[in-house]
């Protein structure tokens, strides 16, 4: 269980990059539970960050302009933050889009043996839809909720689907490299 908050902790910042500097590591944490304790984010956005000597940067998709700014403001405020670059894109406001994320997330989650994923306050799959192309995002615990999950986005109709997913091992392996 430990290892699941750790993942879902760390959750979208999978591709995260920064120095290996111990400063960084503190303030990469604390700018990731600021980020995962943002009332507004949701399994339908997902938030990256880099931190190098203080300096953070977001990137991202979130689907209202509110939640960019309102993450760079909280992630600005994080002790040992000397400045926020904010690249965090806003998906377009599209039904089609909207339709698309509920159901593709209503099936993963309904899946017996993905439900657990959707236990908690922040979910640890996301499924980020952009002009019908969708991507999934997040930590799962092996190999098959990664193609169990891909599988059931691709049969929605949506244009096209990237999987993102990564497992436990994968996300402690990039840690260890950190």
């Amino acid at each position: 269980m430990r290892r699941l908050f750790l993942a879902t902790l760390l959750l979208g910042f999978a591709n995260t990059t920064f120095a290996a500097d111990r400063a960084n590591l503190a303030v990469f944490r604390d700018v990731s539970a600021e980020v995962n304790r943002y009332v507004y984010f949701t399994i339908f956005d997902s938030v990256s960050a880099s931190v190098n000597d203080g300096m953070v940067t977001l990137s991202g998709k979130v689907t209202m302009p509110y939640k960019a700014s309102d993450i760079e403001k909280r992630v600005a405020k994080v002790d040992g933050v000397k400045g926020v670059r904010n690249t965090i894109e806003v998906l377009p406001v599209s039904s089609f889009d909207d339709r698309l994320r509920v159901g593709i997330a209503r099936a993963i989650y309904a899946h017996p043996a993905l439900w657990r994923y959707g236990l908690g306050t922040n979910p640890s799959i996301h499924v980020i839809v952009e002009r019908g192309r969708v991507t999934l995002d997040g930590v799962v615990n092996n190999d098959m909720d990664k193609v169990i999950a891909n599988s059931i986005a691709r049969s929605s109709s949506a244009f096209d689907v990237r999987n993102e997913l990564k497992t436990h091992d994968e996300m402690q392996e990039l840690m260890e490299k950190l």
